[in-house]
């Protein structure tokens, strides 16, 4: 499998919370229809978490998306397909592909 993490941001003159709602109930739904995805995850932001040796950033994220693939090669064909084109033009994301390390896991991997 293969994951790509988007961070997201809202367009400007929306709330976070009308983001949250249009991202839940619009966005999400096109997600669904991309083929190729195997899962999607929403990770709405409730807050930072601040340290007072770590200084804050000026990016502001409003959420975290995670969509995960089989293979790269089904990545590249599902990001190819008009379901992931209109996805894409639906929000401000910058996107990264990753290679999950799983560390700690509840079922004991």
């Amino acid at each position: 499998m293969i994951k790509s993490v988007g961070l997201l941001t809202r367009k400007e003159g929306l709330s976070h919370e009308d983001f949250v709602k249009h991202w839940f109930e619009v966005h999400a739904p096109l997600a669904h229809a991309v083929p190729g995805v195997r899962r999607y995850v929403q990770s709405h932001i409730v807050e930072e978490r601040t340290r007072p040796d770590i200084p804050t950033t000026d990016v502001e994220i409003d959420g975290i998306a995670e969509l995960w693939y089989d293979d790269r090669v089904a990545m590249e064909r599902a990001n190819a397909s008009p379901e992931a084109k209109r996805l894409h033009a639906d929000g401000h994301i910058k996107s990264y592909v990753v290679e999950e390390k799983v560390i700690i896991s509840a079922g004991g991997e």
